[in-house]
């Protein structure tokens, strides 16, 4: 019985395990569009600042392209993300389906315990009842 339920709560403890991750990888997915567009903001805010000044347009070509190595890089890690959310999702998905299937196990060996348990108290029952009967009429005939 103790066996059962450890591995039960083993089962639903790697279920919700894999659930944050994937909510771990989701927020991290999040964070990654955001500064992408931070990125974007903040070369538009850049180009406006380089059109004021000589200096500014004369560095403005090099920070577009720091900025160009740092979307490259952040795309790279959302591309790695995906990937790992994939598998993530994978297992996930197998490990429900495996804790559905011993739940189910579970509840239809707790059926089969309580319809044996019915089983047994109504046979104790039904000869407790011939017996009442057998002497009753035993009675009659003496």
């Amino acid at each position: 019985m103790k066996r059962r339920d450890s591995l039960l709560r083993l089962k639903r403890f790697r279920t919700e395990e894999l659930a944050r991750r994937l909510a771990t990888l989701d927020e991290m997915k999040a964070d990654l569009e955001k500064k992408l567009a931070d990125l974007e903001d903040s070369v538009s805010r850049e180009k406006q600042r380089a059109s004021d000044s000589d200096l500014g347009r004369l560095a403005f070509p090099s920070f577009v392209q720091s900025i160009e190595t740092r979307r490259v890089n952040i795309r790279s890690t959302m591309r790695e993300l995906e990937r790992e959310h994939l598998a993530v999702q994978d297992e996930h998905a197998a490990s429900v389906q495996d804790l559905k299937i011993f739940e189910i196990a579970e509840q239809e060996r707790e059926r089969r315990i309580t319809e044996t348990a019915e089983r047994t108290a109504q046979s104790r029952i039904d000869n407790m009842s011939l017996v009442r009967h057998l002497r009753k009429h035993a009675t009659r005939q003496v």
